[in-house]
């Protein structure tokens, strides 16, 4: 039995709501490439170093609109000290997977602006090689649905007589 999938956002979001639940998904969720995930270590992220670009991509909701949570909310999100992800914003930075956007008002410093430009560049070739073996699975599992029928025997004439 082939399974349809789903295209469309609503249709998608119905799926979701079937795994984590109409309140969770209705309260809020967020969308990270799988190829971050799956290849944090070949990237260098540490759990927290994943952690933080999680809770930034949770608060950037379009491409022009970039997040800029505070370094204290953060923590407080991950139970650790400001001064912990102040050495790991730093170090995403000198990474190049973040860059820091200073905002500042006559009254004073607001929260950065983070843009995670550097991280896209980097986690490319991980989703540009995992298309291609998905390409290449495809085209083995088209060319076996193909063939027709059994495969062809012959006939093997035995050295006995």
């Amino acid at each position: 039995m082939a399974i349809k999938k789903q295209t469309s956002g609503s249709a998608e979001l119905r799926t979701n709501e079937k795994k984590w639940s109409k309140p969770l998904m209705d309260a809020g969720w967020t969308a990270l490439p799988s190829v971050i995930i799956e290849n944090q270590r070949q990237l260098g992220l540490s759990p927290l170093d994943l952690n933080i670009v999680l809770y930034l991509a949770s608060k950037w909701w379009t491409a022009e609109g970039k997040p800029f949570p505070s370094k204290n909310t953060m923590a407080k999100a991950m139970n650790v000290h400001p001064r912990t992800i102040q050495k790991h914003i730093a170090a995403l930075e000198a990474a190049s997977y973040v860059r820091r956007e200073e905002r500042r008002t006559e009254a004073g410093s607001k929260t950065n602006i983070y843009h995670l430009d550097g991280l896209i560049k980097a986690a490319k070739p991980f989703a540009e090689e995992k298309l291609a073996e998905k390409k290449d699975k495809a085209e083995l599992a088209k060319r076996r649905q193909n063939r027709r029928g059994a495969p062809k025997l012959r006939l093997v004439k035995s050295e006995e007589g």
